[in-house]
């Protein structure tokens, strides 16, 4: 696919940063999109590799080969009508996906890879841009009523999957607007909430209905969805935060990640929110967690005017190249400098927090911190073990926890009867994507526990091919990679 010879002849190129002094002050995307003619050349570097990696690579089965194809041959309408085929929201994945394609690429086994991610978000900005995503209601409707809940990537994958089946589809969110953690949770430096509303105006346009500021299992019981539909979809995420149960986690100052992205999202859209106003201006600010969750509390607090901003990671510090250990195609646990991290915060790894320090009054004004190592031995799991005569204090006045997510809230699944799994997750098998409960099913996060957004997307679109199979007795919508309706 592509130019036979394009990845001889092109160097792998991806979108550029503005200037840190320029875009810290701001909350808006800053990226420079690359011109089309350098957009091309990109597409062209896709090999005619005979077995494109990239397909198992990818959760959703892009058909990433044939798009960018279509790219270097400037056919870009034919492009955005591939892609849409397998993923409903390419311009968030586009923007948001830490890409598991480019990965798997064939051409990344002794070059740098095709920028798959970055080709997907341009096509999909040309797609809007040209007027070629339109609403399309189904041509008849099947009378049968569903309801999600959970208005993140897999309930809005869902949603539309079975809203073009014809069914009659319910979206309920507790927040004030539809998106789940892409609109009260990612940074808007990573993606902009008009991202968001250009694609639900399509959403409503083609018959799907959204309740917000319902929360389910206190507003309304699930018990009483159950009645009301003939299926409910469970798409509310893993949103049980993981704590740090150590002497002095009750000072004031520290708080979980997830109480100030949301308030800060919300501060940005002019939005209002309840409970203290959590700021990082003047602070000392420590960051304990290495992902992305930690990445987006280090560029909030850098925009917020932090004094200073340290990240601890208690995993060891991993190599830009690719373990020996994990070979291609397979993801690897490498060492990733997000655009965060490049702002202006310290790294520090094999590091773990032993102690919160504060004054009389309560308030937190340190830490103190020991070195680990990971001990590994074969056929065992790997052990963690402290460093003696390393300990440190740190001078802290706010600390942010992004610990990860330990499993879904038990309200909804205790009020349905719906059976957990041994992490907290709500069972159900992808064979199906149904739980113990017949007419409940349940996808993303909430499923299969903290993961990309990706592979939301993906489980929102299986899990409502059985939801119609379930309801009709067959479905024609599609599984990974079978490519979708004939629609962009």
């Amino acid at each position: 696919m592509g130019k036979i010879t394009g990845f001889l002849e092109y160097e792998r190129k991806i979108e550029p940063y503005k200037p840190v002094e320029e875009r810290v002050k701001k909350y808006e995307e800053f990226t420079i999109p690359l011109e089309k003619s350098e957009l091309k050349n990109q597409g062209a570097r896709c090999m005619d590799c005979g077995i494109p990696f990239c397909h198992s690579g990818c959760p959703l089965g892009n058909l990433i080969p044939d798009f960018n194809d279509a790219v270097y041959r400037e056919r870009w309408e034919e492009a955005a009508h591939i892609l849409h085929g397998t993923n409903n929201f390419p311009e968030f994945t586009g923007r948001l996906c830490p890409a598991p394609c480019e990965e798997a690429c064939v051409l990344g086994i002794n070059e740098d890879p095709v920028t798959i991610e970055n080709i997907e978000k341009n096509i999909a900005e040309e797609a809007f841009k040209n007027g070629w995503i339109k609403a399309n209601p189904p041509l008849k409707r099947t009378g049968k009523k569903i309801a999600i809940i959970g208005s993140g990537p897999a309930g809005l994958a869902a949603a539309q999957q079975l809203n073009r089946a014809g069914h009659l589809v319910t979206v309920y969110e507790r927040d004030e607007k539809p998106g789940g953690l892409l609109r009260y949770g990612i940074p808007d430096f990573k993606m902009e909430k008009h991202v968001i509303d250009r694609r639900l105006v399509v959403l409503e346009e083609e018959g799907i209905q959204f309740k917000c500021g319902v929360h389910v299992g206190h507003d309304i019981s699930a018990s009483e969805l159950k009645k009301e539909y003939d299926a409910v979809v469970l798409c509310s995420g893993a949103t049980v935060r993981r704590n740090l149960p150590i002497e002095g986690s009750d000072l004031k100052g520290i708080y979980q990640a997830m109480d100030f992205l949301p308030q800060n999202n919300r501060r940005v859209a002019g939005l209002q929110w309840q409970g203290e106003e959590i700021k990082a201006t003047g602070k000392d600010v420590i960051v304990i967690g290495g992902g992305d969750t930690g990445s987006d509390c280090i560029g909030t607090s850098i925009r917020h005017g932090a004094t200073s901003v340290n990240n601890f990671e208690i995993m060891s510090k991993g190599t830009p190249e690719r373990p020996e250990n994990q070979p291609w195609p397979y993801w690897p646990m490498r060492l990733r400098t997000s655009s965060s991290h490049k702002e202006g915060a310290e790294r520090f790894f094999s590091i773990s927090t032993k102690k919160f320090v504060g004054d009389k009054e309560g308030n937190l004004t340190g830490l103190i911190t020991s070195e680990v190592e990971w001990i590994h031995k074969p056929g065992e799991r790997p052990n963690l073990k402290e460093i003696p005569g390393t300990e440190k204090e740190w001078k802290a006045d706010m600390v942010f926890l992004a610990l990860g997510f330990t499993g879904s809230e038990p309200t909804v699944a205790e009020q349905l009867g719906v059976k957990l799994d041994v992490r907290t997750n709500i069972q159900a098998s992808v064979t199906d994507y149904m739980t113990n409960v017949p007419g409940v099913f349940a996808a993303g996060d909430t499923r299969r526990g903290q993961s990309l957004i990706v592979w939301a997307i993906s489980e929102g679109r299986q899990a409502a091919h059985h939801i119609d199979k379930y309801l009709m007795g067959k479905s024609d919508l599609p599984l990974k990679g079978d490519g979708d309706l004939p629609r962009v």
